[in-house]
């Protein structure tokens, strides 16, 4: 099956590559994941083309986890992903605070593709506190649903 139209871009942070002789692209469902990663982690004012590209989860970085920041952070995902990733429907997002004495809640976004209808999970940590031995490669997830 042809997936081109699912978008193709740059990885990010850009890499180039003088094997291909470029830059390393991201395509069909690894560019989505991609863009969510960028959309999550950019704070509106960051894109001077896109003033208000982002999600600002930052602000609420020193707030007490409680219900309401917890919902007043799955909101601004939420909205986040409707206004700016049209290539997929959310379905849920849900925070993983198991490791809130560490300092991490872990965003976990079930989402379907429109245009293949194909369901994938979505896991992005948002940390409390500065990290600077953690090594994201392997602490972001993107898996197909089993469901």
């Amino acid at each position: 099956m042809n997936l081109t139209f699912l978008g193709r871009g740059w990885s990010f942070p850009p890499t180039f590559n003088l094997a291909i002789n470029g830059v390393e692209m991201r395509e069909q469902e690894d560019d989505i994941a991609s863009s969510l990663e960028i959309l999550l982690t950019t704070m509106p004012g960051e894109r001077v083309m896109l003033p208000d590209f982002g999600c600002n989860m930052e602000e609420l970085i020193f707030e007490n986890l409680d219900t309401t920041t917890k919902t007043l952070l799955a909101d601004k995902i939420e909205s986040a992903i409707l206004y700016y990733e049209p290539r997929i429907d959310l379905e849920k997002v849900t925070l993983n605070t198991d490791r809130e004495l560490e300092g991490v809640v872990l965003i976990e976004i079930i989402y379907r593709v429109r245009a293949t209808n194909s369901r994938f999970n979505f896991v992005f940590p948002f940390y409390k506190q500065e990290g600077t031995d953690i090594n994201l490669t392997t602490t972001l997830n993107v898996l197909p649903d089993s469901n």
